[in-house]
């Protein structure tokens, strides 16, 4: 992992446009190439990034990383390099989860027509830029949909799949992408804010998923 702290502005060039004005901000280059750009705030959301693949072309004063599918451009004016440097963090051995939370994931995974049926999977720990998304499925009508799975939900796992969707729905290969917050209980502020969202919560039994998986194994 690069790490780069400069006083730069940067402008992100596509189907959207948006500006950073100049000012002191740190840039994190991955080894996937992706690239995102962070301020002194906003806990650990990037205020702007780009998603692999793509790629960074340094020039004097200005570095443009430009997504090999889209086209599109995050282009950074640099107007000083305060501190540059690279770190090898090896094979990351990933988020171990809970137990019954794993089995969940797992269960839902193999049973996704509990959420609806004709939905199909399309895997388990989809990676994004900023961590990997519990289930990536597609709904009835072949639309992509996030799960994000939880023994207990409240606001922060709403934060975290909004922040997943809001990434997941610049990729032209997924969008429109929609979430859904699985759970085997969620706190009544976590739903208020889902729905606002357009974020579908669903309670999950599971006993009653363990019981699906046993009658899948009597015969």
């Amino acid at each position: 992992m690069r790490l780069v702290i400069a006083r730069c502005s940067v402008d992100y060039v596509g189907k959207l446009t948006a500006h950073l004005p100049m000012a002191p901000r740190l840039i994190l280059i991955k080894a996937d190439s992706s690239v995102s750009i962070h301020a002194d705030d906003r806990a650990f959301k990037p205020l702007n990034w780009m998603n692999p693949p793509c790629k960074l072309r340094e020039e004097e004063g200005t570095w443009t990383v430009t997504h090999g599918k889209t086209g599109e451009k995050l282009v950074l004016t640099m107007e000083e390099i305060i501190h540059d440097t690279s770190h090898e963090l090896g094979v990351d051995p990933g988020l171990i989860k809970d137990g019954v939370e794993a089995h969940l994931q797992e269960l839902l995974a193999e049973h996704i027509t509990t959420l609806g049926a004709g939905w199909t999977l399309v895997r388990r720990e989809y990676m994004t830029a900023i961590g990997p998304v519990d289930i990536l499925c597609r709904d009835h009508t072949g639309a992509s949909v996030a799960v994000e799975l939880k023994r207990r939900a409240g606001i922060d796992a709403v934060e975290q799949l909004t922040r997943y969707l809001e990434l997941m729905n610049r990729d032209p290969l997924l969008t429109p992408v929609t979430g859904i917050l699985a759970a085997q209980s969620i706190a009544p502020q976590a739903k208020t804010l889902a729905e606002d969202r357009g974020i579908r919560c669903v309670t999950l039994d599971y006993d009653e998923l363990r019981g699906i998986e046993r009658n899948d194994t009597l015969f």
